[in-house]
């Protein structure tokens, strides 16, 4: 993994209306490495809350180019709820023209590292006409408090951007699809966290 040049992804910052929140807000605003930032709900899932017990409701999602930049802002600005740094080292495909994100849906594969495996995920997820953007990545976790568990498959995070004027709800059912999509291919990608885009803020 180090040998890999990683740059750019996205990052989710805890929204708590203190101090740290709105610092870090205001600096992402005229960030010239933030292309875009949201104001989001978080869902995570029933098997990655043990791992997230101190996560939060609200974050602010932000996509940057320089992944150095943001983790050295992410410690700086460390709270007592969980933040996410999720790197991107592959895209597994982008489509262009499909209007704005409005959902961003982050699993783990627990089993598959193969590059096999990966070309799998990146077949079936091609076929979903809604997902914009896919990615694979390296997720590397801040907050003030130690988790109770350590969450075992940093190294195998994929990211689904997803456009579509359907209810958050709806879009999340469609990503639920797509998971066992993938899921009957013998690989095991599990929901960690779905973010529902409320706001653009950049």
């Amino acid at each position: 993994m180090d040998s890999i040049s990683v740059t750019g992804g996205y990052v989710c910052a805890p929204y708590l209306h203190n101090h740290n929140s709105i610092e870090l807000k205001d600096m992402w605003a005229h960030s010239r490495n933030i292309e875009d930032m949201y104001f989001v709900t978080a869902t995570f899932s029933p098997e990655s809350k043990p791992y997230f017990s101190s996560s939060a409701n609200h974050y602010i999602l932000a996509k940057f180019k320089d992944n150095k930049k943001i983790l050295k802002e992410v410690e700086k600005f460390n709270q007592e709820k969980a933040s996410f740094v999720f790197t991107m080292y592959d895209d597994l495909f982008e489509r262009e023209g499909l209007g704005k994100t409005n959902f961003v849906s982050v699993y783990y594969l627990e089993y598959s590292e193969s590059f096999d495996d990966f070309c799998e995920v990146a077949n079936i997820v091609a076929k979903r006409n809604k997902v914009g953007k896919a990615g694979m990545g390296h997720m590397d976790l801040y907050c003030t408090e130690t988790p109770k568990f350590t969450f075992p498959y940093n190294d195998h995070i994929v990211v689904l951007e997803v456009s579509s004027e359907d209810s958050h709800q709806k879009i999340n059912k469609y990503c639920e699809k797509t998971r066992r999509a993938v899921s009957r291919k013998g690989i095991t990608m599990t929901n960690l966290v779905g973010l529902s885009i409320l706001e653009k803020l950049k």
